[in-house]
């Protein structure tokens, strides 16, 4: 079983945990090591300076030809050899060892015939102090390390989450949410300190506005045009139709009806763009309807029905989707082109250069078309509008035999 970290839990928060970690078990270290150090020093330099002063009395007692104390003697037993030979050497030392299980102090100076005084200093209590502290220290250690990671990760998961739903709210601006915004609270109160996060969140909630506002009055704008030219049209289109027979008629006719064609399309844009419009769903068979979108464009294209379905789906929008589609793979293609339906999904391919570069990577862009193609490059941005409508999918690749191919995969709804 795998541990799953939350969301906000990414690489940015485990790295300041570890280093967060890190620093507290170099910084404990460290304290404890020079706590350690100063305190044993002093623990033992006590004991040193009362062993010393111990065989100060020995040696006087010594050589006055009194009784020593049971803890001194001459050359006693259990005595370290490196200890005696430097008091046998006519100098004084002390040495920490174990005596009888216990630990001992022990100081030596010289005595008369090359003979080694030492006196012996029960040191049991200051190794007791020193263990005592060493494992305080590690207590303490353990308990601030905890703490601090605690603290540490409170605080960097709280700024983690703020850049995860900065990150979550900028994806949804990419998907085409304008309405979405971070809206941090560090940012709308002034009185509050305003860090990183805030400033991000503030300049990628005032791009969304921007970037709304600016698309509201393309769009506005588009709609605008394409009413005021719907009415001038129509009357332009009725005087064509009064126009003689004749080669210069046929080509005003025919200019009239791609200008009424383009007018049309822009509005149709417009409402898509709007996010206002909603299918009208009904039960629909894509085979029939895939040879009837076949029989109005009024192409040579072939229809292979491979596993047929019956969704609901709405049928005008459809009949939209796979007309656009297979009038651009006449337009820009080459034949053979066909249409297959294999239950709800349906594609269609044709042998030409296959899709631009720039769509496959951004999709279809309004008004953008390669140099020599025919069109304005709306018929695939209405397919792909009126496909997010239908709540399908549309996708567009170049199949590695060659040629376009453009798959559309309808929800199957119950």
């Amino acid at each position: 079983m795998r541990l799953r970290l939350p969301r906000w839990a990414g690489p940015l928060a485990v790295k300041a945990a570890v280093f967060i970690t890190v620093m507290c078990c170099a910084l404990a270290a460290l304290l404890g090591v020079l706590v350690h150090v100063s305190v044993t020093d002093q623990t033992v330099g006590q004991a040193r300076k009362a062993a010393l002063s111990r065989l100060a009395e020995a040696t006087e007692a010594y050589e006055a030809g009194d009784p020593l104390r049971r803890s001194a003697g001459v050359d006693p037993p259990g005595l370290p050899p490196r200890l005696r030979e430097l008091a046998v050497s006519g100098r004084r030392g002390t040495m920490v060892t174990e005596h009888e299980g216990r630990p001992t102090m022990w100081a030596a100076g010289p005595a008369a015939g090359g003979r080694a005084l030492a006196v012996r200093v029960d040191h049991t209590q200051g190794e007791r102090t020193i263990d005592g502290l060493d494992g305080a220290i590690v207590w303490s250690s353990a308990t601030a390390i905890g703490a601090t990671l605690l603290v540490g990760a409170f605080a960097v998961t709280r700024v983690t989450r703020r850049l995860h739903t900065t990150a979550r709210v900028a994806r949804r601006i990419t998907a085409g949410d304008l309405d979405a915004r971070v809206d941090d609270p560090r940012a709308g109160d002034p009185r509050r300190p305003q860090d990183e996060v805030a400033s991000v969140a503030a300049a990628l909630d005032s791009m969304a506005s921007s970037l709304q506002g600016k698309l509201l009055a393309e769009q506005r704008f588009t709609a605008d045009v394409a009413h005021e030219l719907r009415t001038p049209l129509t009357g332009l289109h009725a005087a064509a139709e009064l126009l003689p027979p004749g080669r210069p008629t046929e080509l005003v006719r025919d200019r009239v009806d791609a200008l009424r064609t383009l007018t049309e399309d822009l509005l149709e844009i417009s409402r898509l763009d709007s996010g206002r419009e909603r299918p009208e769903a009904d039960p629909e068979a894509l085979g029939a309807l895939a040879a009837r979108v076949v029989g109005n464009a009024g192409t040579d294209t072939r229809v292979d029905v491979v596993r047929d379905a019956r969704v609901e789906t709405d049928r005008r929008r459809l009949e939209r989707v796979l007309g656009n589609l297979v009038v651009n793979a006449h337009r820009h293609g080459r034949a053979p082109v066909t249409l297959t339906v294999d239950g709800p999904v349906i594609t269609v391919r044709d042998h030409g250069a296959g899709f631009p570069e720039y769509l496959l990577v951004h999709g279809p862009q309004r008004f953008r078309t390669e140099a020599g193609a025919k069109g304005h490059g709306l018929g695939l941005t209405i397919a792909l509008g009126q496909a997010e409508v239908l709540g399908a999918r549309l996708e567009f690749a170049n199949p590695p035999g060659g040629g376009a191919l453009a798959t559309l995969t309808l929800p199957q709804r119950r």
